[in-house]
């Protein structure tokens, strides 16, 4: 009777363990424990509670604004560019949660405390829904044993990646939980009716928060499309709840956030008309072509498709024919040569070929890794449907990370959820990697190789070596090489006025000082910008006449920066050539500046 009771206990036993270790929530709460430790000792250990990247530091510039009373619907940075200031194109839903935050943690921690408490907390915080969407993906791709490798290399992607850290506000992490969470919703093959509206919802989201992801959610727009033609009558509910949803959560975002004067107004790079009147026209025909022809023959679905493409075409060309081509087309191309070319994010893969071949691994491994999965299952017809929505998914990130490489980190991302099916059936055939030697191997590669990390790694290996790897890792940016604490001191103690210098360190100036800045790395600030250049390029006595014309400005000059360096090997008979020379000309005062500053300042003489 004894040993019968044991029995029935461990059998008990064991249920309760596999519900638990087939919990979704429980088993966020076990990865994502561990990885938001890890954030937090990282966060604890950095020189600056603000992300290395400029956009973090010009998206505190932005909240800070805000909760100092400029008005939601007024974006304009005043203290950037040109007279008049400079209207961003960054969307205040991400200013809101990290404001809110900062205003939440100030009554008892002071206004100091609570800004960098509201920027750790807010980008540790989205790891967690990016674990719960990546392992409902895997759950529903390929059961317990893929949510489970979806969830450890989600994981790895967030420690291993800078976009999860704190002080990192950037909208990129929240882009990629979008991303995540549409991956979650469109690998339902029930065609749950909720799923789709919750993609609809946070394609609307990804729309607003950054029309980088506009190309991705045009996929994911046809991918709902081309199976609802190719399902029918199952995929009915599901396609007429995305449409609706896309529709309807982009036009309270479009009313919400756009300020009235600009309702009418197309820009490519946000959230306006443009966008808007595309999406709106999209999600309702779609809608109603599931609605009315479900039921119809799959002909008929191709037609009724067919004619909800010519409707959104016929809107592109009336509301925005601008839009359809790069945004970035109608740069100067002066300000194409010296900035926009030697943007990291903004290279593509030819470039990066010839300029760090060590990377390509890191950046485009994992994403071909994947798609290559896709097309084998297909050719096997493994779950075609499945593999032909992550092949769209995966792929079109990875064209998209081919064109510019700041969409690796998508590719790589959803590489997670095809790989995770590959490394649940190299475990079967391996017996958990414990038996059948060749599988085994197989298994463990296959793990290894489809960590990015592990290809970043090797690449730097291969190039530098131990010492210099290492040595990278406490390497200065490019700003940071330019404002150190003595040059941002000399800067402070200044009269605010209006700062002519590298563009790199416009952000940071604007954070940490009173000043205007003429220049800073943004496209919507080409004016600025390319006044700047045009300033270093020029002879110095043109020089003087163009500072002139902005005032009484402050030129603050610094060798080390790369552009400035760009500049100088361009003209070598221009103003900053002069500078870097040492040879000040007549018309400049020079100012007094801590022992050993990288930055020179000047001031016009009367």
């Amino acid at each position: 009777m004894s040993s019968d009771t044991a029995t029935l206990s461990e059998m008990a036993a064991t249920r309760r363990t596999g519900r638990l270790w087939s919990s979704l929530p429980w088993m966020v709460l076990l990865y994502g424990l561990p990885t938001i430790l890890l954030l937090v000792v990282r966060f604890r250990g950095a020189t600056d509670y603000v992300g290395r990247d400029n956009d973090d530091v010009m998206r505190l510039v932005e909240v800070r604004d805000l909760l100092a009373g400029q008005s939601w619907f007024d974006l304009t940075q005043i203290r950037l560019g040109l007279e008049g200031g400079t209207l961003m194109h960054w969307s205040r839903l991400i200013d809101l949660p990290i404001a809110a935050l900062i205003s939440l943690f100030r009554p008892f921690a002071g206004a100091a405390q609570a800004e960098v408490l509201a920027l750790a907390v807010w980008p540790i915080f989205l790891a967690v829904p990016l674990l719960a969407a990546m392992g409902l993906a895997g759950r529903r791709a390929g059961g317990t044993a893929a949510m489970h490798f979806c969830l450890v290399l989600t994981a790895v992607f967030i420690s291993t990646s800078n976009r999860f850290l704190g002080g990192a506000i950037d909208h990129h992490n929240v882009q990629l939980v979008l991303a995540a969470v549409l991956t979650a919703m469109l690998v339902d093959r029930q065609f749950h009716a909720s799923s789709y509206a919750i993609a609809g919802a946070a394609a609307a989201l990804a729309i607003a928060v950054g029309a980088e992801t506009t190309p991705f959610v045009a996929v994911v727009c046809a991918i709902v499309a081309c199976q609802w033609v190719i399902v029918g009558q199952a995929a009915a509910r599901a396609t007429v709840a995305f449409g609706l949803s896309l529709a309807s959560s982009l036009s309270v975002i479009f009313f919400a956030t756009v300020p009235p004067r600009l309702y009418l107004a197309v820009t490519c790079d946000n959230l306006s008309i443009a966008f808007y009147a595309l999406a709106l026209a999209g999600g309702l025909l779609l809608s109603l072509a599931a609605a009315l022809t479900s039921g119809r023959s799959r002909a008929v679905r191709f037609a009724a498709l067919g004619g909800c493409g010519l409707g959104v075409v016929a809107v592109a060309l009336a509301v925005a024919p601008q839009c359809l081509g790069n945004p970035l087309a109608s740069l100067d191309p002066l300000l194409v040569e010296l900035w926009l070319d030697h943007v990291i994010e903004a290279r593509s893969f030819l470039a990066l070929l010839g300029q760090e071949p060590a990377n390509l691994g890191a950046y485009y491994f994992t994403g071909a890794f994947a798609s290559a999965i896709c097309i084998w299952r297909i050719w096997r017809r493994d779950r075609v449907g499945l593999s032909l929505v992550l092949f769209a998914l995966v792929f079109s990130s990875l064209a998209i990370a081919l064109v510019q490489v700041r969409g690796m980190a998508f590719s790589n991302l959803l590489a997670i959820v095809p790989i995770s099916l590959l490394l649940s059936d190299l475990r079967v055939l391996s017996g958990g990697g414990t038996a059948r030697a060749g599988a085994s191997l197989l298994y463990v590669g296959a793990l290894v190789i489809s960590v990015p990390a592990v290809w970043a790694v090797a690449g730097a290996l291969a190039e530098t070596g131990i010492g210099e790897l290492a040595a990278t890792e406490t390497e200065l940016t490019n700003g940071e090489a330019c404002l150190a604490k003595g040059a941002l001191a000399d800067l402070q103690g200044l009269a605010p006025s209006l700062v002519v210098g590298p563009s790199d360190a416009g952000a940071t100036l604007l954070r940490r000082t009173r000043h205007r800045v003429l220049s800073a790395p943004y496209h919507r600030n080409a004016g600025g910008m390319l006044e700047e250049l045009k300033i270093g390029l020029a002879q110095p006595e043109d020089a003087a006449a163009m500072l002139r014309r902005l005032g009484h400005p402050i030129l603050a000059f610094c060798a080390a920066d790369v552009q400035t360096q760009l500049i100088v090997a361009r003209a070598p008979q221009g103003l900053y050539a002069a500078l870097a020379a040492g040879r000040v000309p007549a018309f400049l005062s020079p100012l007094p500046v801590s022992q050993g500053s990288p930055i020179q300042l000047f001031t016009l003489k009367p």
